[in-house]
């Protein structure tokens, strides 16, 4: 377990404070990130999607695990202590009965509901689990929850930010002209675990003369070439924390409207960056960068990071969350340079008590050239 059990016992009692306004007499999870938030509990199994994995949050005492046998023994590494388990995969009942008994002594359960929540387990069970125990929506503490990180969050974030910074200055290394964009995404992943990932879940980009014309591809086979400008978007992690922030490159001199672009970009990141601290609204970030590239079709221009590659809040137009001290936050502006030609930039950063602090390294306004 990468932090220490007052780390958790802190969510806890942020949690079983927010349960007691709410009136919930527990908080029931299933998916990987809130369970890892309760837990420290990190594995690479989920990419397994055959077992189902509960957690019950009491709103007194410690966090019950209801999981498949499998995790006994990795979950009886962290904190938790009361382990209940059953021999799954067992498709009749996978795990539903236990968890029946395990919620009867609580009376209003909730669970995370609103946007970006999900339910990993079976519908069926679900079905079931309701139908002898309802459960409500949890009021929002997961989202009130995470939205604020603390200390060793913060600085896990930073650490993976710092990994993946070391990863970009090596880039010219694996990006020259003539060599395939496939090889070149492999080779950027080969270069963050050198210097330090855990894994890299998420890897796009793009690569096409001044500019691209979107930023969640895949690679393609295609040769880079002078002329072209390259991007490559990270999210790396780190003892389960992601970093999410990316760069751009021209292949050869820079085209003027490409050199253009690249400066206003980051002169709306810059923007974002001055104004971010507690108080202002995600909407207020959203305004700083959009008065410079203007708004765009993707909507947001950056969003909430964590435990998780992208969450609360968005930077919209129209999301007004607060911003508080412990967000973390990815400033996202992009640019479109001609119909079908457009580029971004992101850079990843912590909001104090007085301001702001990029956890991502800086990046100059003169986009970086591979000759």
């Amino acid at each position: 377990m990468y932090f220490p059990d007052e780390e958790f016992e802190h969510r806890l009692h942020r949690a079983q404070t927010m349960m007691s306004e709410a009136s919930l007499d527990a908080l029931f999870v299933t998916n990987e990130t809130d369970l890892r938030y309760f837990t420290g509990f990190l594995t690479r199994f989920w990419e397994s999607p055959c077992r189902p994995w509960y957690m019950v949050v009491p709103a007194s005492g410690k966090p019950i695990a209801v999981i498949p046998a499998i995790g006994a023994e990795l979950m009886g590494r962290t904190w938790i202590d009361d382990i209940r388990t059953w021999p799954a995969p067992q498709p009749d009942d996978e795990g539903i009965s236990l968890l029946i008994d395990t919620l009867r002594p609580f009376g209003r359960v909730g669970t995370p509901m609103g946007q970006q929540s999900s339910l990993r387990m079976p519908l069926s069970g679900w079905q079931t689990l309701n139908a002898a125990h309802p459960i409500v929506d949890d009021a929002g503490i997961l989202r009130r929850l995470r939205l604020i990180k603390s200390d060793h969050e913060i600085a896990m974030i930073s650490k993976s930010c710092a990994t993946a910074g070391r990863a970009f200055a090596r880039v010219p290394e694996i990006a020259q002209p003539g060599t395939p964009l496939s090889r070149v995404f492999r080779d950027f992943q080969s270069l963050c675990l050198q210097e330090g990932a855990d894994w890299v879940p998420y890897l796009a980009g793009g690569c096409a003369p001044s500019g691209y014309g979107d930023v969640i591809s895949p690679a393609s086979d295609r040769p880079v070439q002078n002329g072209d400008v390259l991007m490559l978007d990270t999210g790396m992690v780190t003892n389960g924390y992601f970093c999410d922030f990316d760069r751009n490159w021209s292949i050869g001199d820079p085209a003027d409207d490409v050199a253009r672009a690249h400066e206003e970009l980051i002169k709306a990141s810059d923007a974002a960056f001055a104004i971010a601290r507690p108080g202002i609204k995600a909407s207020d970030l959203w305004r700083a960068m959009a008065d410079i590239v203007g708004a765009t079709d993707t909507g947001r221009l950056g969003h909430g990071l964590g435990l998780s590659l992208t969450e609360w809040p968005s930077l919209t137009s129209d999301d007004h969350t607060q911003i508080e001290e412990g967000m973390v936050l990815t400033l996202e502006p992009g640019i479109e340079i001609a119909p079908g030609r457009l580029m971004v930039h992101e850079e990843n950063i912590v909001i104090r008590k007085t301001g702001a602090e990029f956890l991502s390294p800086r990046q100059a306004p003169e986009i970086p050239v591979i000759s």
